[in-house]
């Protein structure tokens, strides 16, 4: 179900991306498209943890009662359960938090998924610093950790548009998952006439410039924001949409930073250990030369508040992207 977005003010649920008028929004486009999904795949369960409202998993609940199972707040038994799915045949979508995934559960996603290659696949909601909650509830280090586990795939999708592609793509991809879940109503940033979610393929969204974007998750959707913003300035800038952030496309990352003099890394994470890192890593090992400038969040916890709060005091906001993009001709 698609809308414009609400008015602003609006109180949000939990680990609902800010509210951007005059963008149109699909809601809850995780479980609805799971809930298709489900239809054409009877061997596709649904579990979580307690959070099946805050997750949006709810509208395969509604649809298959009889393959959907709420472990309570026992989010090891929840990656265990799906382990255990996986060995039986069916195809595990399993959803909670994302700093429960990785700071309780971070084993059993490890041994009892990746190392037995279980097909199971982890939409983990509020990444990065979509809610104010506090350290408790932001996963601004998931990227980090969960890339360093072997045969583990790891996205990050932009908006609505890609989420509903990921869904489906991950039905099948072999093994194990981790998705960076966006929630509640979610903007439609890429066409959906137009745009494939490929696993492992970056995407170039822009041309032009001597700047090139290269980002991962809503970031993009930030990118691509800040160029409408100072397009009437004479401002271009290329954008590289990194969905996929394991495996991790080196060729389009290089291909990219060929072309630009400046990079920018953009991410809804730590500057450390995420995008920004592989992307250092891509151009040192290739010995190509560029300065990176990187938007993310700093080695740290995080205070409580709202998301526009947040985001303008850590600097990851538009504001901050049309700084970047003007502090020098791009």
């Amino acid at each position: 179900m698609s809308s414009t977005a609400p008015v602003a003010g609006r109180t949000r649920g939990m680990g609902e991306l800010i509210d951007v008028p005059d963008k149109t929004t699909v809601l809850a486009p995780f479980g609805t498209t799971l809930a298709e999904l489900g239809r054409e795949r009877p061997e596709i369960v649904g579990l979580t943890a307690d959070m099946g409202r805050y997750s949006d998993i709810l509208p395969f609940r509604d649809a298959f009662p009889d393959r959907f199972f709420n472990v309570g707040m026992a989010e090891q038994n929840l990656i265990s359960m799906s382990a255990g799915l996986a060995k039986v045949g069916k195809i595990a979508y399993c959803t909670t938090y994302s700093v429960f995934v990785t700071r309780r559960a971070y084993d059993f996603v490890a041994i009892a998924c990746a190392h037995s290659k279980a097909n199971v696949k982890i939409f983990a909601g509020m990444p990065g610093l979509v809610n104010g909650y506090g350290a408790t509830h932001q996963a601004t280090e998931d990227l980090n950790m969960m890339r360093g586990i072997a045969d583990l795939t790891v996205i990050d999708p932009c908006d609505a548009t890609e989420l509903q592609q990921v869904v489906r793509a991950v039905a099948d991809i072999p093994g194990t998952v981790y998705v960076r879940l966006p929630r509640g109503r979610v903007p439609v940033d890429l066409d959906p006439d137009s745009y494939r979610f490929e696993v492992g393929q970056a995407k170039q969204l822009r041309w032009g410039g001597t700047t090139g974007i290269i980002s991962t998750g809503y970031m993009t959707a930030r990118a691509l924001d800040a160029l409408s913003v100072v397009a009437d300035r004479g401002i271009e800038a290329g954008v590289l949409h990194v969905p996929t952030i394991k495996p991790f496309d080196v060729a389009s990352v290089l291909e990219f930073a060929r072309g630009y003099e400046r990079i920018v890394v953009a991410e809804n994470h730590k500057t450390t250990g995420g995008l920004a890192t592989l992307v250092i890593e891509t151009l040192f090992d290739a010995g190509l030369l560029r300065p990176v400038e990187r938007i993310g969040l700093a080695d740290s916890f995080f205070e409580c508040g709202s998301q526009e709060y947040l985001e303008a005091k850590y600097g990851v906001d538009l504001g901050r992207f049309v700084e970047v993009l003007t502090s020098s001709r791009t």
